[in-house]
């Protein structure tokens, strides 16, 4: 633990010069733009094969059991179906799996927020103590004896597995994770018949009465911003020690200096140190949302019925950000059929690679 909380303190002083090329989010109803790259890992069919390879390699965890497909599994748009993610053994998660899908079109990642490039999000789970737990000098000596993989580093890249090409190749592969062609899609470009009556006038709730697009905004159906809206803690966790001992790890890893009295997620308070916040999470896209339950940052919500009945009633008690909507039943089923009709992609077929 004592060596996994050094490399992720060291990581944490890490900045990226990345350059993306331009993106803009003028509104909900922007079609999709070209996924950002950025120029110092340009895309190219070997990389993103590799970064695929990796991504399904279950090397990349301490013990040999974990890739990074257990936690994002492609089926389940890139999720893995539970409220909190799976983790490493005898340890335990705290927070829920969030979705691959459109990843590339983020500027802060993970639900605090913490790093801002696909490059440095790929490290941290490998080398995190209840994610796989992985020791990134002993991962580089595992991948550089591997001869297909060594061959194809030297292909891709001119040199030797290293950490920071592993995330690179990952990262690459993570960038052709993007929802497309959903009947949202064909609607704004004109195709008027795609909505069915109850998602045409649930669309209509989401841009006015519902308020959801203050938020969910820009082509990815998010404004990447950050908010408070007090969800509730996860029950079936509040009294689970391992969960308690994560907590406290990470907090200690960002120097809060009460974590061993912590009772609840202080979410982007973390990395900010900011008072507004406290309990404040990355507004997550919507794309895909049919297959990515459970919902919010810890999964605490099982069903969209009750992710809409939590915004329905104004968001966790005394938030700030959210005001009761006074949507009624009938409403709230027009919101979810424009939610779950309309906002899925074609399928993102994948071909399971042979890892070496």
């Amino acid at each position: 633990m004592q060596r996994n909380r050094f490399c992720l303190t060291v990581f944490l002083s890490l900045i990226s010069a990345f350059t993306f090329t331009s993106l803009s989010f003028a509104g909900h109803l922007e079609p999709f733009k070209a996924v950002p790259v950025p120029k110092n890992n340009l895309q190219t069919p070997e990389k993103i094969e590799l970064g695929k390879k990796l991504f399904f390699d279950r090397r990349l965890s301490g013990d040999g059991t974990m890739s990074c497909a257990s936690c994002h599994i492609p089926e389940l748009a890139y999720t893995d179906g539970q409220d909190i993610s799976l983790n490493y053994p005898t340890t335990k998660n705290w927070r829920n799996s969030p979705t691959l899908m459109n990843v590339a079109f983020y500027q802060h990642l993970f639900h605090d927020g913490r790093v801002k490039t696909l490059e440095d999000q790929a490290l941290f789970p490998m080398m995190s103590a209840f994610e796989m737990n992985q020791n990134l000098d002993f991962l580089e000596e595992e991948i550089r004896v591997v001869p297909e993989y060594a061959e194809a580093f030297q292909k891709v890249f001119g040199g030797e597995p290293t950490r920071e090409r592993i995330a690179m190749a990952i990262a690459a592969f993570e960038r052709t994770l993007v929802s497309v062609n959903a009947p949202y899609d064909r609607f704004v470009k004109g195709d008027k018949t795609v909505l069915t009556e109850d998602a045409r006038k649930g669309y209509e709730l989401f841009s006015g009465k519902g308020r959801c697009a203050d938020c969910h905004a820009g082509m990815n159906f998010s404004d990447d911003k950050f908010y408070a809206l007090n969800v509730p803690e996860n029950p079936v966790l509040l009294n689970d020690p391992r969960v308690t001992a994560t907590m406290r790890f990470v907090a200690k890893v960002y120097h809060y200096k009460d974590y061993r009295n912590l009772k609840e997620d202080p979410g982007r308070y973390l990395i900010t140190k900011n008072k507004k916040d406290w309990k404040a999470f990355r507004t997550p896209t919507l794309r895909e949302i049919a297959k990515t339950g459970p919902y919010m940052h810890n999964g605490v919500l099982n069903t969209l019925d009750e992710v809409i009945d939590f915004f329905n009633a104004g968001g966790g008690k005394g938030n700030r950000v959210l005001k009761p909507l006074g949507l009624n039943d009938e409403e709230k089923k027009q919101l979810k059929t424009f939610l779950v009709e309309t906002l899925t992609g074609e399928e993102l077929k994948i071909t399971y690679p042979e890892v070496p």
